[in-house]
Formats: C-alpha cells, structure tokens, sequence
C-alpha cells in the first residue's frame, strides 16, 4: 500500500510540475511571418503538453483505483484519498482537489443497469425549469463511436458567460457523454458550461480510457453515467459525477466527482460569470 501511496504523489507531483498551456497573444496572422510562426510553434507545444497531462492524470486514476480497492477489501482508510457519498456532493466546496473519489470508486449501478440484452443505447434528460441538462446515460460499445470530425457547437449551456483569462477561454461547452464516445454533439441536453480545467484533462482523461478499452475489446460494452451537479438554482454546475463499468469485468471501474473551477478564477455559479485574481 506505501508503494501505490508513494507512486500516486510523484505522479501528482508530475503532473504539477508539467509545463503550463500557452496562449499566443493574438497577432498578424500573416503566413510566413516571425509571429505567425511562433504562434504556430506554442500551439504545437501546448498539443504535446496536454498529450503529458492526460496521459499522466490516466495513471493516476488508476491508481486511484487500485487504492480505493485495497481500502475496500481491508477495510483501511487511504492517506490522501478523499472519499464521499453520492448525495453530499452539491453541499462540496473546492479544497484544492480538482477531482475526488466517491461512494470508494464503486459506480451505482444495479444489475438492470448492466444489462445488455438491447444493445448500445444513450439517454439524455430533458432540460429542466431552468434550462439545465442533468443526467446522461449510456451503454456503449466501440459500434457508437463516430468516424466523422466533430463539428463547431453553437448551443450556449446555462452558466454561459465566456471570457478569455491568462490560459485561454475560460469556459468549454462540455459535453456529458464525450464526442469521442458516441458522437452526440450539438444537442443541448448533453451540454453544460465547464471550465477548460473540468474538461482537460480531466473528464477528457476518463474518456480516453473508455474509448481505449472499447477499442481494444470492440465486441465489449461500458455501463456511463454523468450527472452535472448544481446547487440549488444556480446555472453554472458546481461539478460533474462520472461513473463507469465495464461489462464483464472490472478494467473500467470508477465513480468519481469533478470540480467545476479554474485556478486564478472566482466563479458566480448563480449566472457563470467570474472574476480574475489580481
């Protein structure tokens, strides 16, 4: 157990210590001059740096997973593993963890959940009073994921308020069931506003590993589920509840809660709109 508790912070640490997403300052966009260059240049290193970080935040969840295993099977609390149930997770505020585990990483699905007797479906909620997109489902299998490039949003989620800060945009419109996975795209009930942190890497990082899986194993299925959380009326969702299962065995196994925030930026979550620190 040391030794999973010892690799997970040098991996945190790394992750940490990754070099930061540039933002080119906008420029003459004239090809084949000096700035038209460099800005190509920093667009191709921030490629590669958030290639790093997803690939690093994939090892960490991981290892998450494995320790909140061992915490289950021996009945041990886990140093450093944040641990919280499904229901207090509107209450939460932000304590430095952009994500945390819930319910010991064990997803909540029943075994009418899990069947698999219609195939590979998706199911969306309707927007509520507010507008507001709640809970995705899905059963998927790699039949679902899309060939085609992803075209431009246009939907503005709640919460939309959108602003450039010191690391680009401050606001994704953030896909429940990821694009990569189903190829739902412009449809408003799998949409939300989330900051570029929520996103990527790391909604992106569970993603990647489902849609790693279902390549690898093309006849096998993946029990998702994402549900945004809001706190009372407010617009902008504080979080997002991602939960996934593989069928048949457990090489997808999480249930996992992300903060919706970005650092060096204080979120009205009443209405999305923000204010930058000084």
């Amino acid at each position: 157990m040391s030794k999973l508790k010892a690799t997970t912070t040098l991996i945190i640490g790394l992750l940490l210590a990754s070099s930061p997403l540039i933002t080119p300052e906008p420029t003459q966009a004239a090809s084949g001059t000096a700035d038209y260059q460099q800005a190509q240049k920093i667009n191709q290193k921030n490629k590669k740096t958030g290639k790093k970080i997803s690939k690093l935040q994939r090892q960490i969840n991981k290892l998450n997973k494995q320790l909140a295993k061992l915490a289950t099977e021996t009945n041990t609390p886990i140093a450093n593993t944040t641990n919280h149930a499904a229901s207090e997770l509107a209450t939460l505020d932000y304590q430095g963890d952009n994500e945390i585990i819930v319910n010991n990483n064990q997803p909540t699905f029943t075994t009418a959940d899990l069947a698999t007797t219609n195939g590979p479906w998706q199911t969306f909620s309707n927007l509520d009073q507010l507008n507001r997109a709640g809970t995705a489902n899905a059963l998927l299998n790699k039949s679902m994921m899309p060939t085609a490039k992803r075209e431009g949003l246009t939907w503005n989620p709640t919460g939309w308020r959108n602003k450039r800060v010191k690391s680009g945009w401050l606001y994704n419109r953030s896909h429940l069931i990821g694009y990569q996975l189903t190829g739902e795209n412009n449809n408003p009930k799998n949409l939300i506003t989330g900051t570029r942190q929520l996103n990527a890497p790391e909604m992106l990082a569970h993603e990647s590993d489902i849609a790693a899986y279902l390549k690898k194993h093309p006849s096998s299925d993946v029990r998702y589920r994402v549900t945004p959380i809001f706190r009372g009326n407010e617009l902008l969702a504080r979080g997002v509840q991602m939960e996934g299962q593989s069928i048949g065995d457990n090489s997808i196994q999480f249930n996992t809660y992300i903060f919706n925030v970005a650092d060096g930026v204080t979120l009205n979550y009443a209405d999305g709109s923000s204010k930058t620190a000084e």
